[in-house]
């Protein structure tokens, strides 16, 4: 069978993917980008991914080597504080807010905030500009077979395509990782995640809110203003069968009960969206790349969605991964430079994910007495400045 050549093959168009396709595309390679379920790219529209991401600031140079942050700018919200508050008292009210200001550690924001169907619009409108890269959406990997030189591998439609290298990013349920065979492992809270947004009087003033009660966060984003009102993305981590009772409520019990648990802070909540519910786990891949095949964001990694960590993560990835094969194109997909890519990020993943499944686990706690020792340890470690600091810089990952 005739099979169309390819630097590379991205399997997977979401967020990362799309990325992925576009900075391999800036930097020269000729990429096929492929992906069985096309792009939703209005927040109206059915399957619109609700959620938002928050790029922090080592993911910028990455976007703009893509082409991508000229586009995405313009509709980011900064995230000049990362406020924590504890409500873990007998009432949903702040006992201990806490404020982390980027301007202690940088003259830049800690990161920006993008809703995800903004994200496709824009990833796909840059990747039409750029004649190496095809996205096929529609599409889906349905063979794969690799082998020293080159991943054969055989799309939906019948398309054969051999590339240099694979990149697997196809989600947590990888069918690229599951075709080679590589195990991950998975744990499970029982938690699932609200995603929605909102409307409230009180400005947000560019600070994301994190209240921590039981079963989970409530985290306010900030987004650009709607209608003339501040705007908040919201992701609400509750236990799986509360989260579902929540999701079915009438929009006016739901306002009650999200207002109520944001503590009031910024007045009444006005649901400006559907709600989406995505289950939360932490899973990690046993390696981050086979023969001719690098694993990139969720086919390698997944975690709760605490600390902006789970796209950037993804795109530390990419750069990792962008970096290598610029610096030896000719390498490109050789089992050097996959060992090497596997070996500077599989520690790194490994020890974020434990340090967000620690995290998740003290803010699902519902004792009174663990609440209160939570409360205290977030008053000891704010208290002190270098530890603050230093808390700030790992979540950023820079040092």
């Amino acid at each position: 069978m005739a099979r169309e050549t390819t630097d590379i093959l991205i399997s997977g168009g979401g967020v990362a993917g799309l990325t992925a396709a576009a900075a391999f595309g800036a930097a020269g390679f000729k990429v096929i980008c492929v992906d069985p379920t096309p792009p939703v790219t209005s927040d109206a529209d059915d399957g619109a991914d609700l959620r938002t991401t928050a790029f922090l600031q080592p993911s910028i140079p990455v976007l703009e080597a893509a082409g991508l942050w000229a586009r995405l700018e313009p509709h980011a919200a900064p995230l000049q504080i990362m406020r924590i508050v504890d409500a873990g008292g007998p009432t949903p009210e702040p006992r201990v807010v806490k404020d982390f200001d980027a301007s202690d550690i940088s003259e830049a924001p800690f990161g920006w905030n993008l809703p995800n169907w903004l994200l496709r619009r824009e990833m796909v409108a840059r990747i039409a500009e750029l004649p190496n890269v095809s996205f096929r959406p529609g599409l889906a990997t349905a063979g794969v077979l690799t082998r020293a030189a080159e991943a054969l591998l055989t799309l939906s439609d019948g398309t054969g395509v051999s590339a240099r290298l694979l990149i697997a990013a196809d989600g947590r349920n990888s069918p690229v990782r599951e075709a080679l065979d590589i195990p991950v492992r998975t744990l499970r809270y029982g938690q699932k995640a609200l995603a929605f947004a909102v409307n409230h009087p009180i400005p947000h003033a560019q600070v994301s809110t994190e209240i921590h009660r039981s079963g989970g966060p409530f985290t306010l984003v900030p987004l650009p203003d709607r209608g003339g009102l501040p705007c908040s993305a919201v992701v609400w981590m509750e236990r799986g069968p509360e989260a579902l009772r929540l999701a079915a409520l009438p929009v006016p019990e739901f306002e009650a009960a999200m207002s109520d648990r944001s503590c009031h802070l910024f007045g009444p909540l006005t649901l400006l969206t559907r709600r989406s519910v995505w289950p939360i786990i932490s899973q990690v891949a046993a390696r981050m790349s086979a023969e001719r095949t690098a694993l990139l964001a969720e086919a390698a990694h997944v975690l709760p969605p605490i600390g902006a960590q789970g796209l950037n993560m993804s795109l530390a990835d990419l750069r990792e991964l962008l970096a290598l094969a610029t610096a030896s194109p000719e390498s490109l997909g050789s089992q050097a430079m996959l060992d090497t890519y596997h070996r500077r990020r599989h520690a790194e993943v490994q020890a974020r994910v434990t340090g967000i499944d620690a995290l998740n686990r003290a803010s699902m706690i519902a004792a009174p007495t663990l609440r209160d020792a939570r409360a205290r340890a977030l008053d000891a470690l704010y208290s002190v400045a270098p530890v603050r600091r230093t808390l700030m810089r790992a979540g950023l990952g820079v040092r």
